[in-house]
């Protein structure tokens, strides 16, 4: 059995050292994250020089981790058939990662999120969504999920109706199989443009929900963590509330668990922190450990993370594990 089968934006990170006016030049703000479409991410491509590329994508970073761990994970994205594609379904594969979805030959080009990283250590990101957001019902193997513990399911997948569709009928199929859903709710903004939607989700298609403490008081409107954390509680299974050198807080039903963070030496980037934090945890959760063991294991993996640049772990979490 896989322990868990991961869904979601399927993007390679391309990731340069540039001069300090590249991004103004080229009219990005400094230090900030920008959606762009197919020509201006070739454009900038192109300019960027010498770089380094690494498969990205939230939901595959959380695989990565699992990876990590020594859990077996699959992945559900959508790549195209092009230089950057290869990348993604080599570096997946590399780290032990079951990617079967075909490239597509038609549409859009892989995605990819061009980071250029100025003297000052800012990043300035730009996302093409690309053929990610093309993902279809279509491209879900339901035997692949029938075959796992977790579906865990990317909320950023949500801006795009057909993405959209293949989460549902993916999470149809994990429960009609007895595997429970997941779902991270990847992005404050995310939320606020689904607030509805994702409510709604959790209430009745979600078993175990991934937030940071922005994200859950978006969810539910709510003035502070304190009273996201009440209304959240027996909506599903499972909540896992992280809030960074807080630690998280993890409810199930009547039963609260605070976890502390993990010390660390220096903060060097925050970038998938959440993905490993969900990575630990449901490594814990799929052997059997009970919900601190879970959050303990979430908190190494984050730690481990926000550590160095990039963000999949660079150390075996499984020996950070001691396992």
């Amino acid at each position: 059995m896989t322990d868990v089968v991961g869904m979601g934006n399927a993007l390679v990170d391309v990731i340069a050292h540039t001069n300090a006016d590249f991004p103004a030049d080229h009219g990005f703000v400094h230090g900030t994250a920008t959606m762009v479409d197919a020509p201006s991410a070739e454009r900038v491509y192109a300019a960027l020089g010498p770089a380094t590329e690494i498969s990205g994508g939230s939901a595959a970073n959380t695989m990565a981790g699992l990876a990590s761990f020594g859990a077996t994970a699959s992945y559900i994205g959508r790549v195209r058939d092009d230089q950057l594609g290869e990348v993604f379904v080599h570096d997946l594969r590399a780290l032990g990662v079951r990617f079967d979805v075909p490239p597509a030959t038609t549409g859009a080009a892989t995605g990819r999120c061009l980071v250029m990283v100025t003297p000052d250590a800012q990043r300035t990101m730009c996302t093409y969504l690309g053929a990610s957001a093309e993902l279809r019902p279509a491209d879900v193997d339901a035997a692949a999920i029938a075959d796992a513990q977790v579906l865990y399911l990317e909320g950023y997948l949500w801006d795009e109706p057909d993405a959209k569709e293949a989460m549902r009928h993916a999470a149809a199929s994990a429960h009609e199989a007895g595997c429970r859903v997941a779902l991270t709710l990847s992005d404050p903004f995310c939320v606020e443009r689904h607030q509805q939607e994702f409510r709604a989700l959790v209430d009745h298609e979600i078993d175990i929900l991934f937030a940071n403490e922005a994200e859950i008081c978006s969810l539910y409107d709510a003035p502070g963590f304190d009273e996201a954390l009440r209304r959240v509680r027996h909506r599903c299974e499972i909540a896992a509330l992280t809030r960074s050198e807080r630690g998280s807080i993890l409810v199930r039903g009547d039963e609260l668990v605070e976890v502390p963070a993990v010390p660390i030496n220096e903060l060097v980037d925050t970038t998938g922190a959440g993905d490993q934090y969900a990575a630990g945890f449901l490594f814990g959760l799929t052997h059997d450990a009970d919900l601190a063991e879970c959050g303990r294991l979430g908190s190494l993996a984050a730690a481990e993370v926000i550590g160095h640049l990039g963000a999949r772990p660079e150390r075996s979490l499984a020996e950070l594990a001691g396992l």
